[in-house]
């Protein structure tokens, strides 16, 4: 295989890690060992949470770049951990590069958890949270349900590719109208509670995480784009959960 397609394959790598929520100096790293281990040197990257681009120059004189665009992001832990294990054993394993782009491709191709597998343990997850957060065993049943249908819509409008920002608007109004309603049926307690853990769903934990990582590693400008980001979320959450509880307490007086 040429090294323009060692180059090309590399930087496909590399998108699999970063489209699935890891760290851009993770995503570089992985780029410059396949590189390295198929013998194309003098190899640079350079990678933003939109964007990875790859420069190298070959033996006989040849500067080659490459651009990737990056469209979508998700978050899978498992891919990022396969493809990081796979390009770590490139030279223990003596892979070639024809087998490294079918392994590649499989782990691309590797489905995630079912639907309802998905969805089950959102709720369980915002039960759990609201718990946590001081809830009664009523409040957790009513954010395992908020917290089913705030799934549900995430995955449902990343099909139809609408803004995240908008989403999260969406989700913490969700929350918020299902937590005064069932709070007003008297199946719920406390309001506050049911909206806090239900919304737990919708927390940038990993874009928080990721930019204080990509900052202490000297990625300057994922850092920042990253805390932006979770900064955006959180504003969408907050606009989202704040406009319902401010109309409900105007037209309600505050009773619920």
């Amino acid at each position: 295989m040429e090294q323009h397609s060692i180059v090309q394959l590399a930087a496909e790598a590399g998108k699999i890690i970063l489209e699935n929520g890891g760290e851009t100096y993770r995503v570089e790293e992985t780029i410059n060992r396949i590189c390295q281990a198929y013998e194309v040197k003098f190899a640079e990257s350079f990678v933003t949470p939109t964007g990875i681009m790859v420069s190298a120059y070959t033996s006989e004189g040849e500067n080659i770049s490459i651009i990737r665009r990056i469209n979508k992001r998700t978050v899978d832990l498992e891919k990022i951990s396969r493809v990081n294990e796979l390009s770590r054993n490139i030279t223990s394993c003596k892979l070639s590069p024809e087998e490294f782009t079918l392994k590649l491709k499989e782990i691309n191709a590797s489905p995630r958890y079912n639907l309802f597998t998905t969805l089950f343990f959102s709720g369980i997850a915002a039960l759990f949270f609201t718990l946590l957060f001081g809830g009664s065993i009523k409040d957790s049943f009513v954010s395992f349900l908020i917290g089913i249908i705030i799934k549900f819509i995430t995955i449902f409008s990343g099909d139809l590719e609408i803004n995240d920002f908008f989403v999260n608007i969406l989700g913490g109004a969700i929350a918020a109208v299902i937590a005064l309603l069932f709070v007003q049926l008297g199946i719920g307690k406390n309001v506050d509670k049911i909206i806090i853990g239900s919304i737990m769903l919708l927390v940038p934990g990993i874009a928080i995480t990721n930019a204080i990582r990509d900052t202490i590693a000297g990625d300057l400008l994922a850092g920042l784009s990253r805390a932006t980001e979770a900064f955006l979320i959180a504003i969408g959450i907050a606009l989202g959960s704040g406009v319902v509880l401010s109309l409900w307490f105007s037209y309600t007086g505050g009773a619920y």
